[in-house]
C-alpha cells in the first residue's frame, strides 16, 4: 500500500528507471520536482520533451546534434582525415576536454557485447566502413574503453578496415583497464593521444 498519490509514485518510478538512480535517489528527486515553482516544473518537462525531440544523430559521426550535421563536422578547422572512434557521445566530450585532438569522431553507441546480445550490427559500425570505403580518411583512431568488449570491437572493426588501407592506431595504455573515457582525467586522455600505436 502505497502512502503517496498515484501521481507521485509513478514520478519515482520513473526516476528510479534512471541507470544509476536508486529508489532513495528517485524519491528524492520526486520531491524536489514537486517543490518546484509550476513555471520551473514546466520549464523541466519542456526541457526534457524538446532534448528528446529536437536532438537525432549526425548524419556523418553519428554523434548527438540538432541539425544534419554536428559543429565538428561542419568545422572547416576540423582534420576530416583523422577519425577517433567512440563508444558514446559522453567519450567526445571527454576527449574534447584535453584540447588535444582535433580530428573529427565516429560514434558508435556501444560495443559488441555477445553476453549483452549486442552484435556488429547492432552498433554504428557499418556507417564507418562507409565512411573509410568513400575515401578521404588516413586515420582510425580507436578510442574505445580498454575492456574485454571495447578490445572485442576495436579488434573486430581493425579487421574490416585492413583492406581499405587506412592506418588503425589505438589510444596508448595510458588508460586504467576497465575505466571508463567519461571518468579518466585531461592529462591522462591527452598522453594516451599522443601515444597511440597502430594495431
Amino acid at each position: 500500500m502505497s502512502f503517496f498519490p498515484a501521481a507521485l509514485d509513478n514520478l519515482v518510478e520513473k526516476f528510479a528507471s534512471l541507470p544509476g538512480i536508486g529508489f532513495k535517489s528517485a524519491q528524492r528527486l520526486a520531491f524536489y520536482i514537486l517543490s518546484l515553482p509550476e513555471g520551473d516544473a514546466k520549464d523541466f518537462a519542456d526541457a526534457i520533451y524538446k532534448a528528446r525531440s529536437s536532438v537525432q544523430f549526425c548524419k556523418i559521426c553519428q554523434n548527438l546534434t540538432d541539425s544534419d550535421e554536428c559543429a565538428i563536422c561542419r568545422s572547416p578547422s576540423r582534420d576530416e582525415k583523422v577519425v577517433c572512434v567512440v563508444q558514446s557521445p559522453k567519450d567526445v566530450a571527454a576527449i574534447e576536454r584535453a584540447r588535444e585532438y582535433n580530428g573529427r569522431y565516429h560514434v558508435l553507441h556501444g560495443v559488441i557485447s555477445p553476453m549483452n546480445h549486442v552484435g556488429p550490427d547492432d552498433i554504428r559500425i557499418n556507417e564507418l566502413v562507409d565512411r573509410v570505403a568513400s575515401g578521404g580518411i588516413d586515420e582510425i583512431i580507436m578510442a574505445l574503453n580498454p575492456d574485454t568488449e571495447g578490445e572485442t570491437t576495436s579488434k573486430y572493426i581493425s579487421r574490416l578496415l585492413k583492406p581499405f588501407g587506412v592506418k588503425v592506431t589505438r589510444l596508448a595504455h595510458g588508460i586504467p583497464a576497465g575505466a571508463s573515457l567519461e571518468f579518466v582525467d585531461d592529462a591522462t586522455i591527452s598522453q594516451a593521444i599522443d601515444g597511440r600505436q597502430e594495431m
